[in-house]
């Protein structure tokens, strides 16, 4: 499924102030018709996009699996893209936006998450537990997680009564992590802070992805997916920003089909490094490319019908 828009709006990034022109206002950089496609707002970058399309284009090459892809840095002015409206199964990337629809409901009711709240939160976030991912599904209720894609201008998405088979583009998960990033009506300073705050308490074994290759001046925050779906092929997404006090990154890789989930982290881990690499020169990566943990290839969470 996929969907008609091809460029993908880049929203305003509060750590700036600015907001980072679109892809169509300036010149794009890409490897070929179907490549990954680089654009620096105002030309001033358009050395280091081009080197980052080059060169994601040559990790990905030949992988044969589909893949969606979303970058924009406030510093630069850059903005990447491949395949940004492509649908694939959320998997639990899913949970940062049930998280967001939990903050922005107790926002509208005037108060902050109870103690059960803020449990199921961490567990959901930090841990990927399906459970408390399902509580606050249910107490949230599907119609308010509508209406939160909404406020976020969240189009694309669309959402599955199993939160795990929602289908999810790599525009729509770029809206979602500027969100929780910079300033903006939906979500308020607080539940940015909180939001990023479980995102950087992922634990080690799930921090996989695109942390791969970030420098040590930058604050990891990250969420990932894992999902073979349908037969023994595995769904792989992983979405994470980069702060520091100047500035934010962010970083959202969705694929599909992989034969096993290591391929699938490969994948992610190769281009993520390129990313990281190119927008921060003269730094050395801080983040190595993950090693395989004991619990890969067990699925994040059950298919319906399924143990």
């Amino acid at each position: 499924m996929r969907c008609r828009r091809i460029i993908s709006p880049i929203a305003t990034l509060a750590l700036l102030a600015s907001a980072i022109p679109s892809a169509q206002a300036s010149g794009v950089t890409k490897t070929s018709a179907q490549g990954v496609q680089c654009t620096s707002a105002g030309g001033k970058h358009d050395k280091i996009a081009k080197r980052i399309a080059e060169g994601v284009d040559a990790k990905i090459a030949g992988r044969g699996t589909p893949i969606g892809l979303n970058v924009t840095d406030s510093e630069t002015g850059i903005s990447c893209w491949y395949h940004a409206d492509e649908h694939f199964y959320a998997a639990s990337v899913m949970k940062v936006a049930i998280l967001g629809s939990l903050l922005r409901k107790v926002q509208q009711e005037h108060r902050w998450l109870t103690e059960k709240e803020l449990h199921e939160a961490w567990l959901m976030i930090t841990q990927s537990d399906n459970d408390a991912a399902d509580d606050i599904w249910f107490e949230v209720g599907m119609p308010f997680v509508q209406h939160f894609l909404d406020l976020a201008k969240m189009k694309q998405t669309i959402l599955d009564k199993h939160w795990g088979l929602s289908l999810i583009t790599a525009h729509d998960e770029l809206l979602l992590l500027q969100l929780i990033t910079g300033d903006n009506k939906v979500l308020d300073q607080r539940s940015r802070i909180y939001a990023r705050y479980l995102m950087g308490h992922v634990t080690a074994s799930q921090r996989w992805g695109v942390p791969a290759g970030a420098p040590s001046d930058v604050t990891v925050h990250v969420k990932n997916g894992w999902l073979p779906y349908p037969g023994s092929q595995w769904e792989i997404n992983s979405i994470g920003t980069f702060t520091s006090t100047h500035r934010a990154y962010l970083i959202v890789m969705l694929t599909y089909d992989n034969s096993s989930m290591q391929y699938g982290i490969d994948t992610i881990e190769g281009a993520a490094e390129v990313i990281h690499h190119e927008l921060n020169p003269n730094k050395l990566p801080a983040i190595a490319p993950s090693k395989p943990s004991p619990s890969w290839g067990t699925p994040d969470e059950p298919l319906p019908g399924h143990p």
